[in-house]
């Protein structure tokens, strides 16, 4: 666990060592503000909620996500740096959920920093601060699996251009999946039971659901699952690469 710790706070500290955080933060806080006041009718809608804030979180994290989950093993590779971390006294699971917590942990700094939105809708009116909760809630768990799934793809290729392209089609292959344009090419020939699947591999489903403020299971399961093979995969191709 104290590897684990190590290279998480190593990773973290790494973000903050160039503009590189601050840049993706403004960008993150102006366009997540931006959406919800320009596109998503936040006044005009006359109702004291952040749906429209949350409802844009989807595609946000489709592009910003993989920006930051590019750079966890392609970068490695395309220094050098890699053959130096597996000398160390770690296992490649340890150096792998290490990487993962300390950009799940900035995602999570850039996702608190939007509270002034919470804090304005609070002022403006009486919103269900439980159901305002539970969609960060449901949020930060996006932002974490699609992270595992971008990680993945990092540790495929040096080449970070690459792992982004890969990661974005990846997150938005899961998102569409649950949409009807998406399903009804399949319900013509395929058993229902593949329908259902391809149904529920949904993130966008998921996270809608949770967004009405209840932390459903099956939810929290898929998440939850998505993270973990995620990172399951991330060692198996790590492993894979330094046997080679």
């Amino acid at each position: 666990m104290n590897g684990v710790l190590i290279v998480a706070r190593r990773e973290f500290l790494s973000y903050f060592a160039t503009p590189l955080a601050a840049v993706f933060l403004v960008f993150f806080l102006g366009i997540a503000a931006a959406l919800p006041f320009y596109i998503g009718n936040f006044f005009g809608r006359n109702i004291a909620d952040l749906e429209p804030f949350f409802s844009f979180h989807p595609w946000l994290y489709m592009v910003f996500v993989p920006a930051i989950g590019m750079r966890l093993w392609a970068e490695e590779r395309r220094q050098g740096t890699i053959e130096l971390l597996m000398t160390l006294p770690l296992s490649i699971t340890q150096a792998v959920l290490g990487k993962f917590i300390a950009a799940w942990g900035f995602l999570t700094v850039a996702l608190a920093l939007t509270f002034p939105l919470s804090v304005t809708v609070d002022y403006l009116g009486s919103p269900d601060n439980g159901v305002i909760v539970v969609s960060y809630f449901a949020s930060w768990l996006l932002a974490g699996a699609m992270l595992a799934v971008s990680s993945a793809f990092s540790a495929l290729t040096r080449n970070q251009v690459v792992a982004f392209v890969l990661s974005v089609v990846a997150c938005f292959t899961l998102l569409m999946s649950g949409l009807e344009i998406v399903l009804a090419p399949f319900r013509g020939w395929a058993p229902r039971e593949l329908i259902d699947l391809i149904s529920h591999l949904s993130l966008l489903t998921h996270f809608s659901d949770m967004m009405r403020g209840v932390i459903d299971l099956p939810g929290l399961v898929f998440f939850l699952s998505l993270i973990g093979f995620g990172l399951f995969a991330t060692v198996a191709i790590v492993d894979t690469r330094k046997a080679r």
